[in-house]
């Protein structure tokens, strides 16, 4: 542990990549929210205008798949953190880990099974428990482990295209896919009962994709920040201008055409969605390198921008729940039971909006406590003892 140059403070910029990230997310979940059909990988059919379209290939292109690879990345940088401050206080770091992604997945089932099914915090508890056991790799070791993983994973996908294509049955029908939609969407809309069985009712086809699919690439991003971490990458982008532009001019070129062949992939038809699937499972890891370089570039010459995302950043936790709790109010029978009656172009209205407000709700939070609330429960539970109540400012210490 002593040989690690790791962090010893909280850093802005992190918290503001969050902050992004956050944003990035809930652009992408809304939808899921919003209709039964997008949960079944089919577009909502009572909207077919230009914009409808324009949005759901604008998400599908430019967010879809490359915001939870930056808060997994985020999510292994903030690993070597934590360990940096329990080597500070000579305290034992594994116990107080294992008790922090306890706390997560226990928060994790509950907003699956009350609020959203695609839930991401029962993935990051498991991928911890990985994360934990290969804590002690070299940086060069950890990113060509998650090379090696997205490779894989995409020779996966890739077999599975071709198997399609000598017909076997390896992906569901169209037919089935609507008559789930239609299912999901009527359950939706009921009494908070039918909304929690709907829920329940789709985790066993979720668990598989999370373990096919999203675990690996979730873990290969969180090696990456594991690597970056003990490197310090964060602490001072000042003197790495060079590499943030190569890193740039490759996700916006390499990353974007593969983006343009999964999204082909998945709203034409053009070549087979396992196809588009592998090629982005490649590609969008760069398209999320160059989003986070290309905000590492203004966070130092717009300091608003830098104030403006830390804050919701820093309660990420709290603000990923808040955002499933409000969709689920607008959209299901919580609430107004509006699923599959907003349109693409408004749900990205309404999820700016979200984040506007919390983003405003966070500072003004943060004014007055140290923690968000549920980053407050999850760190009582992690170091067994209730947390100092005093304020801290953003750039102060991070356990």
């Amino acid at each position: 542990m002593s040989k690690l140059r790791l962090e010893s403070t909280r850093l802005d910029s992190v918290d503001a990549l969050r902050g992004f990230a956050l944003l990035g997310i809930l652009l992408v979940n809304i939808a899921y929210l919003a209709s039964g059909y997008r949960m079944a990988g089919l577009p909502e059919p009572g909207f077919s205008s230009p914009a409808d379209w324009g949005v759901r290939w604008g998400v599908t292109l430019l967010v879809e798949n490359k915001f939870y690879l930056l808060f997994s990345f985020l999510f292994g940088y903030s690993f070597t953190l934590q360990m940096a401050s329990a080597a500070r206080r000579g305290a034992g770091f594994t116990p107080m880990f294992l008790r922090r992604l306890g706390g997560l997945f226990v928060l994790g089932v509950a907003h699956s099974v009350l609020l959203f099914p695609g839930d991401i915090l029962t993935t990051y508890a498991v991928v911890g428990l990985a994360l934990l056991a290969l804590r002690n790799l070299s940086p060069r070791r950890a990113l060509w482990l998650a090379a090696a993983l997205t490779m894989v994973l995409a020779l996966g996908f890739l077999v599975l295209a071709a198997l399609a294509k000598m017909g076997y049955p390896v992906t569901g029908s169209i037919a089935g896919g609507v008559a789930e939609a239609n299912l999901a969407d009527q359950l939706q809309q009921g009494t908070p009962a039918q909304v929690i069985s709907d829920h329940v009712r789709k985790l066993s086809f979720i668990a598989v994709a999370r373990v096919l699919f999203q675990g690996p690439a979730v873990l290969a991003a969180c090696l990456v920040g594991l690597a970056l971490g003990k490197m310090t990458a964060l602490r001072d982008v000042s003197g790495a201008t060079a590499l943030l532009r190569r890193l740039q001019w490759l996700g916006f070129t390499v990353g974007l055409l593969g983006a343009l062949v999964y999204t082909l992939a998945t709203w034409n038809g053009v070549g087979h969605k396992f196809l588009g699937q592998a090629v982005d499972l490649v590609t969008a890891p760069l398209l999320a390198a160059a989003y986070a370089a290309t905000l590492l570039r203004l966070l130092p010459r717009f300091p608003l921008l830098t104030r403006v995302l830390a804050a919701p950043g820093r309660m990420a936790l709290s603000n990923y729940l808040a955002q499933s709790l409000i969709c689920s109010l607008i959209f299901t029978g919580y609430g107004f039971a509006l699923i599959e009656r907003v349109s693409p172009p408004t749900e990205v209205g309404i999820a700016v909006l979200i984040f506007i407000a919390q983003a405003a709700c966070s500072h003004w939070y943060l004014r007055a406590h140290r923690y968000g609330p549920v980053e407050f429960v999850l760190r009582w539970l992690t170091y067994w003892r209730r947390p100092g109540p005093s304020r801290v400012s953003a750039s102060g210490t991070d356990g």
